[in-house]
């Protein structure tokens, strides 16, 4: 009911009925007072109710922004940090871990060996690839433990000029590998093969055929005050981009 409506009310109840004893007269002045006040304050408190809650919604709105989508990061071949030159290919690659987890090679976002392929083993594992076009001539892996070094020497002579060549070590791989056999892989552009002993980690990318040392090998020695492992040095991993051979 409107303040205005009830006041108007009480007026005319005042004009139309006697006036009453003057005790009476003082309670009922007291009552309309009160009764004012009441609905003024009332009103006030309505209209102040009403203004507050429209500058609420105006605070929230402004504090409350609308948010962009996250944006997505790019993803690069092999995941690499980088993209590599539309002249190159990605690779990553890592060696084996102890005698537990095999290595893997990974070249333009193809994995090329993995204990997840199941054509990973103990010893030399090796990735043959076309320098021109990326595709996988062939993968083998040689026991150096327990197999014949002659047969790894077989496979490193019939490679062709300007194949890559990537290789990873697993478990040992040094055991059965003679002066020949490092001599062969030498060739292909590698520094670290004589330094290669028991059980060390090495891994490396080369070819057939190349004139000078490559940049793409990394080597670490099994020792005992240093190994991660117990008996076994830490996995060695390495990424980047290799030139595609252009003749």
């Amino acid at each position: 009911m409107s303040p205005y409506i009830s006041l108007c009310s009480v007026v005319i109840f005042v004009v139309i009925f006697p006036p009453p004893p003057p005790l009476s007269v003082g309670i009922l002045k007291l009552g309309v007072l009160l009764s004012v006040v009441f609905f003024a304050v009332f009103f006030a408190f309505q209209r102040l109710e009403i203004t507050f809650s429209l500058d609420w919604t105006g605070l929230l709105g402004r504090s409350a922004p609308i948010k962009d989508p996250p944006t997505q990061l790019p993803r690069y071949k092999c995941n690499l940090l980088k993209a590599c030159p539309p002249t190159h290919f990605a690779f990553k690659m890592n060696s084996g871990g102890a005698s537990v987890v095999g290595p893997k090679m990974c070249l333009e976002d193809n994995v090329l060996m993995s204990g997840v392929k199941n054509n990973v083993g103990r010893g030399l594992n090796i990735a043959l690839v076309d320098g021109k076009t990326g595709n996988v001539i062939k993968t083998d892996f040689f026991d150096m433990w327990a197999g014949d070094v002659n047969t790894l020497i077989k496979f490193l002579k019939e490679i062709e000029d300007g194949t890559l060549v990537m290789m990873a070590t697993f478990d040992d791989s040094s055991t059965k590998l003679n002066a020949e056999a490092r001599q062969l892989i030498s060739e292909m552009g590698s520094s670290s093969i004589h330094l290669l002993g028991f059980r060390d980690n090495w891994i490396f990318v080369g070819a057939k055929g190349i004139k000078n040392k490559t940049p793409f090998e990394e080597y670490i020695k099994n020792k005992a005050d240093t190994n991660k492992y117990d008996g076994w040095p830490e996995v060695l991993e390495m990424e980047g981009c290799i030139p595609i051979r252009q003749e």
